[in-house]
């Protein structure tokens, strides 16, 4: 008998004017986003880009001035090679004259020397640098790759030593 009853309600809720049936229908023949759920979907993706566009913008400062500090450490690393090749000297400037380097007899590792052009390729054009030794500290100076924008530790003038652009690097 209870089988019977529950039979009769279910025939009751889904019949013909059933309240559940009219709704049904009435959902199957809806085609679209009401402007609500339109409008929902927009401000999600605006709060998406909001939280995006910051974070590509950092990441593109940092891969900038991971490419100067690559620069750099790749014109210490050529002018260790020239040093050591006696092609060029760290213990002179731009200033100090070849003639007063008895020993070598060489100008000084910078862009002005045109033997470093061997050991340091791939530079951008207007840039230059030099490269000096004072106290078995090896450091590089540059100018004209650039602006650093995310390295909080780099120096004034572009001056970084062989530890901070190795600490710089590894970040």
């Amino acid at each position: 008998m209870n089988d019977n009853k529950n039979l009769e309600q279910k025939n009751e809720l889904m019949g013909e004017n059933s309240f559940m049936k009219k709704l049904f229908k009435k959902r199957l023949n809806q085609k679209g986003l009401t402007l609500i759920e339109l409008l929902a979907v927009i401000v999600i993706l605006a709060i998406i880009a909001a939280i995006a566009v910051p974070a590509i913008g950092s990441i593109i400062n940092r891969s900038e001035d991971k490419a100067i500090l690559s620069d750099a450490s790749n014109i210490l690393a050529g002018a260790k090679i020239a040093a050591t090749s006696k092609a060029c000297n760290p213990a002179l400037t731009a200033v100090t004259p070849a003639a007063n380097d008895s020993a070598m007899n060489v100008g000084s590792c910078d862009s002005t020397n045109a033997v470093m052009a061997e050991y340091v390729e791939g530079l951008k054009s207007g840039a230059s640098y030099l490269v000096s030794k004072t106290d078995n500290v090896w450091s590089v100076t540059y100018s004209g790759f650039g602006t650093m924008n995310e390295v909080p530790d780099a120096v004034d003038a572009n001056t970084l030593t062989e530890s901070e652009l190795n600490t710089e690097l590894d970040r």
